[in-house]
């Protein structure tokens, strides 16, 4: 019986932004409840839920205060557990994201190394020996804290200065302020980890996406120390929680998946060139066809068999991180991107309402978002107050919502047979149909040459081998293909034709075929 992750399309929950249900103007998880079955009847069949643990919300809850309490605006603990008993009602599962690089200064961990006598805490977060000492100049910490407690030292910081480093320890000690991986502060923190982990599996969660999975052993160029790290947590959950799936932000698949991982992220910033893609000045997707997915699919390719062609390299339309997808695409162009996304290996994840086309908006910063607010907006379902997403005033939803009078809504692109959100179903149909279009099913590059469309690979298993063609510009293209067409899966725009080993094919056009 193969994985549950083979067959799964994930939908990423921003639970601020996505159903509020007692009206005080902010996502929740009763709200989250009541939309699962329009999840399911989308086609997705698993939910990432981003980080709804206490909080002051210094970085929209990637600063936690208590890993194993749910914020109170959000709802309760005993409210999540029955989140995961109603996904699993429904034959789909659930992963919780993981923050183990840092914590929020309001956790009581960091309160009590703070203090200048020492204490049990004194080692669960990066400090130097004196106040005159920084800690920033080492790899792996962005910034450091001085002069705002009683404990003599500077402690570091993750991104933010609101959230303070964990100790995971250093590959290469070199101060004696420097802890080593095998130290009892590293493995003390490395322990408060399992235990957080082991307190929702135990409650039913099906795993985690686990946010800057690569960033925690420090001066750590080669990332053997982190891989090892990995490879300690992994083993403990295939003892005591051997059906938890790990999902890792890291952006390197072939050292992820070496940790246990069962999956890595393509990262939009990085070597990854997805964003030449979606999100660039010459986005590859447009019909202006001035795009280029060679170096993508160079940098794909390597990490694909540096993984011994496993192909668990998750591709996401977006995330709360980056720009909407639709401020560089319309909607026609958008069904292309899907026909792309939901045939390649690994395993899709669908954004909060990019399945609409939901807008970047220009905001100011809320929570720490900054430019990513815009991406951050409150669901919008239909077309009655606040689009459906809270029966609070407006003045009080978490950010603004598209005030433009076109909006996209769920109620009316479900009433619509072929808008973007019928497209993704019937795509995420085909997909599940099809064992050589899901996770595992190998895949191979077939055309793809600097500045040209179309793209073309093809999927395969044991049982069948499915020829993937899409041509996002506007002109009709063809190129070589050594292929004969059996039967036709999918198509958008006119058929594609194969004659004499050329493939043909129209502007804006796609095709899955049986080969």
């Amino acid at each position: 019986m193969s994985h549950w992750l083979e067959e799964s399309v994930f939908y990423e929950i921003y639970p601020q932004s996505f159903k509020d249900l007692n009206g005080d103007g902010i996502g929740d998880i009763p709200g989250i409840i009541q939309k699962l079955d329009y999840i399911k009847e989308l086609g997705c069949n698993a939910l990432w839920l981003n980080p709804c643990y206490l909080s002051p919300f210094g970085d929209a809850g990637y600063d936690v205060a208590d890993y194993c309490q749910v914020a109170p605006r959000y709802g309760t603990n005993e409210d999540l557990v029955r989140l995961f008993k109603e996904v699993h009602k429904r034959d789909m599962h659930i992963i919780l994201d993981f923050v183990p690089g840092h914590t929020s200064v309001e956790h009581p961990w960091f309160k009590e190394s703070c203090k200048a006598e020492p204490n049990s805490y004194w080692g669960r977060y990066i400090w130097s020996d004196s106040i005159w000492t920084d800690v920033a100049d080492y790899d792996g910490i962005t910034g450091s804290l001085r002069g705002l407690y009683p404990r003599n030292g500077c402690v570091a910081v993750n991104f933010f200065s609101n959230q303070p480093a964990l100790n995971y320890g250093f590959a290469h000690p070199t101060e004696p302020w420097q802890s080593p991986v095998d130290s009892p502060e590293a493995l003390g923190t490395r322990q408060a980890m399992k235990d957080a982990m082991a307190f929702w599996l135990s409650k039913g969660c099906d795993g985690f996406r686990v946010d800057m999975a690569g960033s925690l052993v420090k001066n750590d160029t080669d990332s053997v120390e982190t891989i090892r790290l990995w490879q300690d947590i992994r083993n403990y959950l295939d003892r005591a929680y051997p059906d938890a799936v790990l999902i890792s932000e890291w952006g390197e698949p072939d050292k992820s998946l070496m940790g246990g991982f069962h999956m890595d992220f393509l990262l939009h910033f990085g070597p990854s060139h997805y964003m030449d893609l979606f999100r660039c000045e010459h986005p590859y997707f447009s019909r202006e066809g001035k795009g280029d997915a060679s170096a993508f699919v160079e940098t794909y390719q390597k990490n694909y068999n540096l993984t011994k062609q496993k192909g668990m390299i998750c591709i996401p339309s977006g995330n709360h991180d980056m720009d909407r997808i639709r401020k560089y695409l319309d909607y026609e162009e958008l069904k292309l991107v899907y026909a792309f996304l939901l045939s390649m290996p690994g395993v899709p994840f669908l954004y909060y309402g990019d399945e609409i086309g939901m807008r970047h908006l220009e905001l100011n910063s809320v929570e720490g978002g900054y430019g990513r607010t815009g991406a951050r907006t409150p669901m919008q379902w239909d077309n009655g107050k606040n689009y459906g997403f809270s029966d609070g005033e407006e003045e009080n939803l978490y950010t603004v919502q598209d005030s433009s009078i076109d909006a996209p809504v769920v109620s009316q692109q479900m009433a619509k047979a072929d808008s973007l959100w019928h497209e993704i179903q019937k795509l995420i149909k085909i997909r599940r149909n099809y064992p050589s279009l899901c996770a595992s099913g190998t895949i191979e590059f077939v055309y793809c040459q600097p500045k040209k469309y179309p793209l073309v690979y093809l999927r395969s298993d044991e049982k069948s081998r499915i020829l993937v063609a899409i041509n996002p510009s506007a002109e009709d293209v063809s190129c070589p293909c050594p292929y004969e067409m059996k039967e036709k899966i999918y198509g958008f725009g006119k058929d594609i034709q194969i004659e004499n080993e050329t493939l043909h094919m129209s502007g804006q056009s796609a095709g899955f075929v049986l080969v």
